[in-house]
């Protein structure tokens, strides 16, 4: 069926398809073929957080750390209580030896979400 909406490019049903796809390259080990499938998304739907946060997801685990800590930050910006999202950013602090800031997002990851992983890396004092 030809396409009559006047636009080109591709559909939102193809970002959802890049969206899935690139969460598969992720889970594969392919953070690098990620990032290029969620650029695109991620230029159609600037808005979309859930796409800016597996392309964050994707440049750390491609050790393209300066990105990873732009994504992540837009994230927060959107939504500040989103606890992964301040462990992910405090990890990728952590890796650019920035450990002040690494340990404060740290601390308020296990604040928002007491997961196991998230207080022991807060390092709280007795």
């Amino acid at each position: 069926m030809p396409d009559t909406s006047g636009t080109t490019g591709p559909s939102p049903e193809t970002h959802v398809i890049d969206f899935r796809a690139a969460e598969q390259l992720l889970a594969a080990r392919d953070p690098r073929g990620a990032v290029k499938l969620l650029d695109g998304v991620v230029a159609a739907h600037p808005e979309n957080t859930a796409a800016r946060l597996l392309r964050a997801r994707a440049f750390f685990a491609a050790a393209q750390l300066r990105p990873a800590e732009l994504e992540f930050a837009i994230v927060l910006e959107r939504e500040p209580d989103n606890a992964f999202a301040h462990f992910a950013l405090a990890r990728t602090y952590e890796r650019q030896g920035r450990h002040d800031q690494a340990k404060r997002h740290f601390r308020l990851a296990a604040a928002l979400d007491p997961n196991p992983q998230y207080v022991k890396a807060a390092r709280f004092e007795a």
